[in-house]
Formats: structure tokens, sequence, C-alpha cells
């Protein structure tokens, strides 16, 4: 592994850590400001707008920027959304640093999915973006509890503290170990944007907010469905969490290495198994243990989408990556908040704790249909290529 590939990954645990701890820390935020939960949680939206803005927006203007320049300058900016929340003496002012951190996050992981990608030999490439986004998952599993209990513990602000200097040790060590890249020649904002032409560059984004919006139609209910259908307590949610943390970082590797191996038969068999199992978890969240068993298949089955939905659009954006790879992971909180949307609308019309899975189904479904159409489209284009061929912008 490419010690660059540890820099990168590292970056992307701070980033993971700073995007989901807001959630365990909004009693003591709420308590700290004087305001309701619901508007502590419009932190968690706020964050979400922030991607979505600021990934295809930071992208296109970095477009002509050495790609170690971009990727330094977003973690300063992610330092100092970070500082600022921690020392935010008001609500609103918090609000601006979690946007000012979350502008970097998409853009991020857009620019830094291709370094990842040209640090290795085309054939490990997809691998190579799943040990980046590992960072991601570890923070699922490890950073989130840690630094809600750090907050608990120490007030809220020590957790941004934390994260600030998880930033700063991401920022040193893509200095020192990611090498020079230029960006692709001739790319430019205008090149970033002509692959917008291209239809599978739209229809690998639809795949990921489809696909997305399948695992998080039925996630963001997994605390009440626990404790209301399959009756665990409040206090095992967390564990319950961590297994599926557990089940998204192995996902996230394994859908990788099946990524490199091939990239669109990859794609229909974990589309294919993320459909099945959340429609098992339609049964099985009625009782315990296979309830548990399911949310770690969940994890895995959900997470394993990332590598090879990346590298598609990255393929398909060949000769100017950056941007539709920034895009992509804007496509990926679309999915998360209409999975979100829809499944509540499920519960809100009273079909109980279980519907959004049926949705979160359908929802993987339709993400599969979508990649059998793009891989049929390969069949008739001659220079279309999968994983082994594609060779991205270095």
């Amino acid at each position: 592994m490419p010690a660059a590939l540890l820099a990168l990954a590292i970056s992307a645990f701070g980033i993971g850590t700073t995007e989901f701890v807001i959630m365990g820390l909004l009693p003591e935020i709420a308590d700290g400001f004087g305001v309701s939960i619901p508007s502590a949680g419009l932190l968690i939206s706020g964050y979400a707008l922030g991607v979505v803005v600021g990934a295809p927006l930071l992208t296109a203007l970095a477009s002509r920027v050495p790609r170690k320049t971009v990727l330094v300058a977003l973690m300063g900016l992610f330092i100092a959304g970070n500082v600022l929340s921690a020392v935010a003496p008001g609500y609103g002012l918090l609000m601006t640093g979690r946007v000012v951190a979350a502008l970097s996050h998409g853009a991020f992981f857009g620019v830094g999915s291709v370094v990842a990608a040209a640090l290795v030999a085309p054939a490990k490439q997809a691998g190579a973006i799943a040990l980046m986004f590992t960072g991601l998952t570890v923070a699922n599993v490890l950073g989130v509890p840690a630094g809600t209990a750090l907050g608990q513990a120490f007030g809220w602000r020590s957790t941004f503290w934390v994260v600030s200097a998880l930033g700063v040790a991401g920022a040193i060590g893509i200095l020192a170990l990611v090498p020079h890249q230029e960006p692709a020649p001739g790319a430019g904002l205008r090149g970033e944007l002509a692959v917008f032409r291209r239809p599978q560059v739209w229809l690998a984004l639809a795949m990921t907010a489809l696909g997305f919006a399948g695992v998080f139609a039925s996630f963001t209910y997994i605390a009440p469905m626990m404790t209301e259908v399959a009756g665990f307590s409040g206090g095992a949610v967390t564990w319950l969490l961590v297994l599926f943390g557990g089940g998204l970082f192995v996902g996230n590797l394994l859908g990788g290495k099946a990524a490199d191996r091939k990239l669109m038969p990859s794609l229909y068999v974990i589309l294919a198994a993320l459909a099945i199992v959340l429609v098992a978890f339609v049964f099985t969240a009625h009782a315990k243990v296979p309830a548990a068993i399911t949310i770690a298949l969940f994890g895995a089955a959900g997470f394993a989408t990332v590598p090879p939905l990346q590298a598609r659009v990255m393929a398909k954006a060949e000769g100017a990556p950056a941007l539709a790879s920034a895009a992509n992971i804007a496509a990926f909180n679309l999915g998360n908040a209409g999975g979100a949307w829809l499944g509540g609308q499920a519960v809100d019309a009273g079909l109980g704790y279980t519907a959004p899975s049926w949705i979160g189904a359908v929802l993987a479904a339709a993400g599969l249909a979508v990649a059998v159409v793009s891989g049929l489209l390969d069949r008739r284009t001659p220079a279309s290529f999968d994983a082994g061929e594609r060779v991205l912008a270095r």
C-alpha cells in the first residue's frame, strides 16, 4: 500500500467523524444553546447541503490547480470549519462552521479518489479508492463512538477540537507523502464540464443516488426499528451501530477488490445483494439475533457499493474525472437525503418501522436496473471499457 493512501485515509477518518458525530451530540448542543433537538438536528441538514454545494463548486474552481495543492487547501478549509464550530458562541456560528467544514467534504473525496487511483496500477484502482474510504468506515466504527463519549464527558466543543487536530494530521500527511500530480492535460473547467455530456456519466450518478437512497431509507430508522420491533434496549443500539460499522469496513474492502476484477458484474451482484438483504430485514427485524446478523450484512452490502460506484463514474469521465468524481459524492448525499425522506413518509403514513426497508429494497433494485442499462450500453459502444481496461487521468 502506498504511504500516500494512509494520509488520505487519515483525512477521510477526520471528515467522516465530523460528519456523523454530531448525531450523538445533539442533546448536549441543544442544551448548550437553548434550542430544541429538532433545531439542533438541522446542523446535520446544513452539513449535507454544504457537501452537495461544495463538491462540484470547489472541484470546478480548482480544476487547473495541482491535486496535492487542492487536497491540502481542502483540509485547511475543513480545519477552519471545525475550529469555528469549537469556538462558536451561538447556534448561527456553529451552523456556519458546519457548512464551512462540509464544503471540503465532497471535493476532498472526489479529488482524493482520482489521486488514490493514480497511485497504483490500473488493475488496482478500485482497491486504492476503497483504502481511502476505509478512513470513512473506521470513523463510523471508532471515531463516532469515541467522539460522542468525549463530547459527553468533556463538553461537545472538545470533540471539534480533536477533529480539528485530526485535520492537521491529515494535512501534514498529505504534504509529506502524496506525490505532486498535475491536472489532466487540457482538463480545466471546460474539459471537466464536458464529461457531463456523456449519458454514461449520468447513469453512473443515478446508480449512486438510487443505491445509497436504498441504504439510508432503512438505516435512518434503524434505532426505532431495533427498539420498537426487534425488542432491543436503547443502550444496545450503540453496539448494533458498531456491528453495522464493522459491516461497512468489510464491505468497503471487498467491494474494492471485486471491482478491480470485474467492475460492472460486481455492481450487479452488490446492488442485487443489497436489495435482497433489505427485503430480508423486513422479516428478520422481528427477532434479536436475526436482526443483529442482518445489520452486519446490511452494512457490508451497503458500503460494498462505494468503491465500484466511484470507480464507474471516474471511468466514464475518462480524461477529466475530478469534477464527475466530486459530483458522485454529491449524489451519495442526495441519495442519503432522499432515502431518509421516503422512509420517513412511510413511517408517518403508519406503515411501521419495517416499511422503510421495503422502500430501500425498491430503490436498490432501481439502481440495479440503471446499472443493467448502463452495462448494455457498454456492449453497444466499442470504445467503452471496464475495470481491467480503464486508465484514469493521471
